[in-house]
Formats: structure tokens, C-alpha cells, sequence
């Protein structure tokens, strides 16, 4: 059965819905307000959460766990004092040292920032973050399972996004990368031609020892690409996500709906903004319990372009594969609401998705967002002002259309 055949005016029940989370995502916004990962706010917007889901869930528990917020973009900083002190250090012949840091500089930005690797976690204050972990059982033994999942933290505000948008962010993160592979260049050449600890005093080696000293101004620049001192609302990044998980359940509540063999979870995130802590966390948690039957997690994340819905088939900056059977599963339910979902690949970033993936998991993850980025994507921009109705409705579809595809069909092979 279609989630569109399960009721007699199913347009207004779905309109319904999309009311209940709009209007939760104002009501989080205006009394919570910014988020930010490991936060008393974050905690209270969950237990907020965790409460309208009691009734639509057998079982709603808030489970905490260790994070180091500041660890998974404190690289950046890390990385941006290094290098400095490795420009500096080249110029005045100090190139083995240089080299060294050049060569820490990459790793800490592959290790954190690509695979999303705990590496600097131990060197950042610690911190306590939950995960809302709901159930809705089905009427039958448990053969199938689904979870639908948003993040309920917030990020801090980048920059770079809200004063030049794409045309700041990436130079200045694309040249800070050639600053380190042209560290390296430099380092090796400057060793192997004897100077390890000498500075060439004549030569092309020579000539870029005073070329290098220009990144420092652009590494100097990339140390403020994060605002601590204002985290963001995170309306569209990600209470939609949240709120449209809840709805697919909240949904079933008012129309007494439980799938025969089908259980339904709801996973609401903490700490996704500090490098998918809370996805981690929560596989950790619950990897070996969920191995029992065919289980699919399906991540919702910035429901807010409707131009840009996707289905995200690669994430964490395209080096993930999510499950094909699942990616499948959700673009098959999007045509059933009349959408035609193309496959992306997460350009920059990752969502949870890639977390459960990487633990062994079938994982898909859906957004819509221009991937220019957006002008509101991690900026003060991103308000209960700024949400889009016709997108949060129309990925709601998507996502009971999925539930009910998924208790008939299962995944496809």
C-alpha cells in the first residue's frame, strides 16, 4: 500500500504534517535557539523533541555519549598556525622542520576533515552529547526495520559563507590546500638538494622561499573561518530533518497505523556539526542490535531548495558509497509522489549517512540545498524566517512514501 492510499484525503493529512513541523521548528527556534554540539540547548531541544514523540513511539530513550566539539573543524586552526610557522621556517632555512609540519598539516586535514576520523578529539575539552533513539514497534514479529533521522544541533557560523558565499569559501579553502602540497614540494626539494637546515641563497629554490611567504596571508585569513561566539539557529540545517523523521511517525499515531512486520525508528542526532559524532555514537550503540533483520537508515539533512532535492548516492565529500538497494529504495518513492530525485554526491561535507555507512550499514542520505553553498548554509541566515513549506511537504512525501515502499518491498538487490 501507497502512504498516499492510507488515508481518505491523504493532500490534507500530509498538509498536517507539514504544519506539525514547521511549527515545531518555529517553536525550538524561538524558545531553544542556537544549538551547538555537546550544548545545554542542544539537550533541551531533543528532550523537547523526545516528548512529542512519546506518544507516537513504544519506546523514546535519550541516550548520551563523549564528544569533543571543538576537535573536528579545530584542524583549520591547526592546521593554519602550522603552516605559518612552517612558511616562516622554510624562508629562513629551516626546511626539514617546515617539511614536518606540512606533512602533519595534510594529515590532520585528511584524517578530520575527509574520513571524519577522531585524531585531535583528545586535545579538545570534552563534552556531553545525546542521541533521541525512538521506536514505533510493528503489530508482528520484527522482519524489516527503517530509520528516519535529522541532527538537532546547529553549526557555528562560517564566514566566509555569509560575507562572499562560494566565491570566499572556496578560494580561500582551495588555496589554503595548495599551501600545504606546495609546503611539501618545497620541503622535499629543499632536502634533497641540501638544504635541510640551510636556506638557498640563489636559484629557483631560492626565488620561492620569497613565492611561499604569499600564503601566509591566506592562511592567516583561513584561522576566522569559524564564529564560535555565534552559532547559527539551524532552522533548515537541521530541525527539518528532525521534524520530518517525527512526522513519518506522527503520522501513523493519528492514523492509527502500524506496519505488520515493519519497525520504525526515529534517530535524532547530537553533535553531527563536530564531524557526525552523534551517527558514530549511535552505531557504536546499536550496530549489533540492528544487524537482527534487513535495516535501513535514511538521513535527512537542510530540507529547504526544492530545485536541489536530491538523493545522495556518495557522501562525505564523495568518498562514501551509500547503499545502492537503499538509494534506490528512496528515488522509487519519490517517483510514487510525482518527483524525480536525481543521485548527487556530497560535494564538501558529510551527513550522518556517512557514519552509518562506514559501521557496515544500508545508508541514504536526503537533502535539498543549493550546493553553492547557500547563502543561509551555516550562517546566521538559516532562520525559522527562512524555511520553504512546498519542500519540507514535498521531502515528507517522500519520506512516507518510502516507510510504506519499504514494509512491502524491502530493499531492492
Amino acid at each position: 500500500m501507497k502512504a498516499q492510499d492510507s488515508v481518505k484525503n491523504y493532500p490534507s493529512a500530509l498538509r498536517e504534517m507539514t504544519n506539525f513541523s514547521v511549527r515545531g521548528i518555529k517553536k525550538i527556534c524561538k524558545d531553544v535557539g542556537p544549538r551547538p554540539a555537546g550544548s545545554e540547548q542542544e539537550h533541551e531541544a531533543q528532550k523537547l523533541m523526545a516528548a512529542e514523540l512519546d506518544g507516537a513511539c513504544d519506546k523514546v530513550e535519550i541516550e548520551p555519549f563523549d564528544v569533543h566539539p571543538g576537535a573536528f573543524l579545530g584542524w583549520i586552526l591547526t592546521d593554519g598556525i602550522m603552516m605559518i610557522a612552517a612558511i616562516v621556517l622554510f624562508f629562513f632555512g629551516m626546511s626539514a622542520i617546515a617539511l614536518a609540519l606540512c606533512a602533519l598539516s595534510l594529515i590532520f586535514a585528511i584524517v578530520e576533515f575527509l574520513l571524519y576520523k577522531k585524531l585531535l578529539d583528545p586535545f579538545f575539552p570534552k563534552k556531553t552529547s545525546h542521541n533521541v533513539v525512538a521506536v514505533r514497534k510493528p503489530e508482528g514479529e520484527v522482519r524489516r526495520r527503517i530509520i528516519f533521522s535529522g541532527h538537532a544541533d546547529s553549526a557555528n557560523e562560517w564566514r566566509f559563507t555569509y560575507y562572499g558565499g562560494s566565491k570566499l569559501l572556496v578560494p580561500i579553502i582551495g588555496l589554503s590546500f595548495v599551501g600545504i602540497l606546495l609546503g611539501l614540494v618545497l620541503g622535499i626539494w629543499a632536502v634533497a638538494a641540501g638544504h635541510a637546515f640551510s636556506a638557498a641563497d640563489s636559484g629557483a629554490l631560492n626565488v620561492m622561499r620569497y613565492v611561499f611567504l604569499a600564503w601566509i596571508p591566506i592562511l592567516f585569513t583561513a584561522l576566522f573561518f569559524e564564529n564560535k561566539k555565534r552559532p547559527v539557529m539551524g532552522a533548515n540545517d537541521d530541525l527539518t530533518g528532525c521534524f520530518i523523521s517525527m512526522a513519518v511517525v506522527k503520522y501513523m499515531q493519528q492514523h492509527d497505523i502500524r506496519f505488520e512486520n515493519t519497525e520504525v525508528w526515529v534517530v535524532l542526532t547530537g553533535s553531527e556539526e563536530a564531524g557526525l559524532r552523534g551517527a558514530k555514537a549511535f552505531c557504536k550503540a546499536h550496530k549489533n542490535e540492528l544487524s537482527d533483520v534487513e535495516t535501513v537508515f535514511v538521513g535527512l539533512d537542510t530540507i529547504r531548495d526544492y530545485d536541489f532535492a536530491a538523493v545522495y548516492s556518495r557522501d562525505l565529500t564523495g568518498t562514501v558509497k551509500n547503499d545502492a538497494g537503499a538509494c534506490a529504495l528512496v528515488k522509487e518513492a519519490a517517483k510514487q509522489t510525482g518527483l524525480d530525485l536525481p543521485y548527487k554526491s556530497v560535494f564538501f561535507g558529510a551527513t550522518d549517512a556517512a557514519a552509518v555507512t562506514q559501521a557496515g550499514m544500508k545508508a541514504v542520505s536526503v537533502a535539498a540545498m543549493d550546493p553553492a553553498p547557500a547563502k543561509y548554509y551555516h550562517t546566521r541566515l538559516d532562520t525559522a524566517d527562512n524555511l520553504d513549506i512546498k519542500t519540507v511537504e514535498a521531502v515528507l512525501g517522500v519520506a512516507l512514501e518510502t516507510a510504506f515502499l519499504f514494509d512491502e518491498k524491502g530493499l531492492s538487490d
